[in-house]
């Protein structure tokens, strides 16, 4: 990755080791998220190497996880890869000029991935995962509604038009989920991939975070392609470069968060209000003694078994996931057809 723009970026962090410790399983998408959990303890781990940038005009934020080797794959529960996370605060508001900066940071990410993969990118395949009938799971398939699909020029006005016009082929599918389906999201993929032989893929999908202040406003850049549904429980055949034979680039932004996760927070936050209080100092030093993860075992033991695996997404989504599928959809554009 070539080394961000002083005069715009200024570098907060970076090294070649994260800590480490034992924890308990946290459902989230985000390697971001699971370097925070290291991040909280004492011990180091090896193979994980992370560095952030600051924005100074606009205060987005860029972190570059990169798990390098095994270790830091068993580690982090994530593939060896990269890993790039864009935190834009104000990603949900409707800012034509923060959008502007955040689509073009994206666009910036998804070439220099792209040039990565060491293959001449000539022909994309873009998919959007996720079911369009489901608010929260509905950002892939609106990508590709935005997207400007060009390959079908090329099948009508012959194979040198695209490239005199210093263009791409680009083309798309909204697969659909198993429950409309009966296949598998890899099973359609690969025979589209058989038949189109495109030099590059791009899912996006909607994840899944581990903090409400994730949703909405942290779009995840990934060269290790995705598992559909894995966020929420749902396992299924992975999309990556092993299982489909080409590069495969995951965009993807958390649009939901566990039940567990909101109230472990809220227990936080209500730790912390006991105890600056002088009639409630010590009420909270039960919870507060117990380590985060067992905090989150002993709340999941509790709401599961009433409410089962609960997750939960913000009021404004459907605005939310609109506005973001518009910014995802026009860097991808100017990645590739500017």
């Amino acid at each position: 990755m070539a080394e961000k723009d002083d005069t715009k970026w200024e570098q907060i962090s970076g090294g070649e080791s994260v800590p480490q410790g034992q924890r308990f399983e946290v459902r989230t998408d985000l390697a971001l998220e699971r370097r925070e959990d290291f991040e909280e303890k004492a011990e180091q781990v090896s193979g994980v190497s992370l560095k952030e940038w600051q924005k100074k005009d606009s205060g987005v934020k860029l972190t570059r996880v990169e798990i390098l080797n095994e270790a830091g794959e068993r580690a982090m529960g994530k593939a060896i890869g990269t890993y790039i996370t864009l935190e834009a605060g104000q990603m949900a508001k409707k800012d034509k000029d923060y959008h502007s900066q955040v689509c073009s940071e994206l666009a910036e990410q998804l070439r220099l991935l792209a040039r990565a993969s060491k293959k001449e990118v000539r022909r994309i395949l873009a998919v959007g995962l996720g079911n369009p009938s489901v608010t929260p799971d509905s950002l892939g398939p609106r990508v590709l509604g935005n997207l400007n699909v060009t390959r079908h020029l090329e099948l009508e006005y012959g194979k040198g038009f695209l490239k005199e016009r210093g263009l791409i082929s680009i083309s798309g599918i909204v697969p659909g989920v198993m429950a409309q389906t009966g296949m598998e999201t890899a099973e359609i993929v690969r025979g589209i991939i058989s038949q189109t032989k495109p030099d590059l893929m791009i899912a996006i999908d909607a994840l899944a975070a581990r903090s409400v202040r994730r949703l909405g406003t942290t779009i995840q850049l990934t060269d290790t392609g995705i598992h559909p549904g894995s966020g929420v429980g749902n396992h299924r055949r992975g999309l990556t470069r092993e299982s489909l034979g080409i590069p495969v680039l995951a965009v993807g932004v958390p649009t939901v968060v566990g039940a567990a996760a909101i109230v472990q927070d809220t227990v936080r936050a209500m730790v912390q209000a006991l105890e600056k209080g002088g009639a409630t100092k010590g009420m909270g030093k039960y919870l507060e003694s117990l380590e985060e993860d067992e905090q989150y075992r002993l709340i999941r033991e509790l709401l599961e078994p009433e409410f089962g695996p609960l997750y939960v997404t913000p009021p404004d989504i459907d605005e939310t996931v609109k506005s973001i599928s518009f910014t995802i959809s026009e860097a991808i554009h100017q990645a590739f057809l500017s």
